[in-house]
């Protein structure tokens, strides 16, 4: 019972929307804003679901396949689909309400955020290339070297931007430290990127079959970790730094936002050995839940 209810959520995608939620708290927090009203974060947590569903939907279990998580949308398929179109109904039927309650400040809003929200759509639709093959054929998510950067930069604008757009729709006089952003952004996105790159390492054997050239499939595990993951991890720990010198954090809250950091680079050293896939997806994933939760407390202190 207990191992079907940890499926139903990590396979449904229940917890990647938590985390759009958690992640989305955390900026506010940490940009000590005003937090976005609850039909924002109930959009935010039925189109990440669905984003993440998609995946998964169209996927045939041959024999030879062996993936738990595969096998699980098979088996559940019929669920799986009504799961898909009820998340996505929600959110056109509470994108539809932001819209009908906002309709004079969209049209007033200034043309830098109609250009983010544009960048991240392209985006988004690039992932899974959904768009006609006569007019793209590219498909970031078999694209190796920029599958994770774009996941990142998708996760940091959904997570850090987003939610600042939709509180300058709702209060168009609310401002905000574009230095602040800034560095919240780098931070978030960094953080993302590595996760992204440490799920590759969980499908290294299946990519590499592929011939689907990952940074861990090119370069191998030891040095994606020590030329790659250490790196971008340092260049988010960075950007923590100046934000914290920023914002004028003390020690403690500083450590505190740094501890997922170091905790990641605990992580990725434990690839070394095969793990089981809800292990990946409750520990990796559970590392965004791990970084919003810092970040918030972290906050207490300052």
């Amino acid at each position: 019972m207990i191992d079907r209810f940890i499926k139903f959520v990590f396979f449904g995608n229940i917890f990647v929307g938590i985390l759009a939620i958690a992640l989305s708290l955390e900026t506010a927090v940490q940009l000590a804003i005003p937090f976005n009203n609850t039909a924002y974060y109930l959009l935010l947590f039925f189109a990440t679901m669905a984003y993440y569903t998609y995946a998964y939907i169209n996927v045939t279990v041959s024999s030879r396949h062996n993936n738990p998580r595969t096998q699980w949308y098979q088996q559940n398929i019929r669920f799986a689909k009504g799961n898909l179109g009820f998340s996505i109904l929600i959110s056109l039927l509470l994108a539809l309400g932001l819209i009908w309650q906002n309709i004079q400040s969209l049209s007033s809003l200034h043309w830098i955020y109609w250009l983010i929200l544009i960048i991240v759509l392209v985006a988004i639709i690039l992932y899974y290339g959904l768009l006609p093959r006569s007019f793209m054929a590219l498909n970031i998510r078999n694209s190796g070297l920029l599958k994770a950067f774009i996941i990142g930069f998708v996760w940091a604008c959904c997570v850090n931007l987003f939610p600042i757009i939709m509180l300058k729709i709702q209060h168009p006089l609310n401002s905000v430290d574009p230095f602040l952003v800034l560095w919240l952004f780098v931070k978030t996105f960094m953080f993302c990127t590595v996760n992204a790159i440490m799920f590759d390492i969980k499908d290294y054997a299946e990519d590499a079959n592929k011939q689907l050239k990952t940074f861990v499939v090119r370069f191998g595990l030891r040095n994606t970790i020590f030329q790659l993951l250490i790196p971008l991890l340092s260049v988010g720990v960075l950007s923590m730094v100046i934000f914290g010198y920023y914002r004028h954090f003390s020690f403690i809250p500083l450590v505190i936002n740094i501890f997922p950091f170091a905790l990641s680079l605990v992580v990725a050293y434990s690839m070394h050995k095969r793990h089981r896939i809800l292990y990946y997806l409750i520990v990796i994933d559970g590392l965004l839940l791990v970084k919003a939760i810092c970040g918030i407390f972290a906050m207490q202190f300052v």
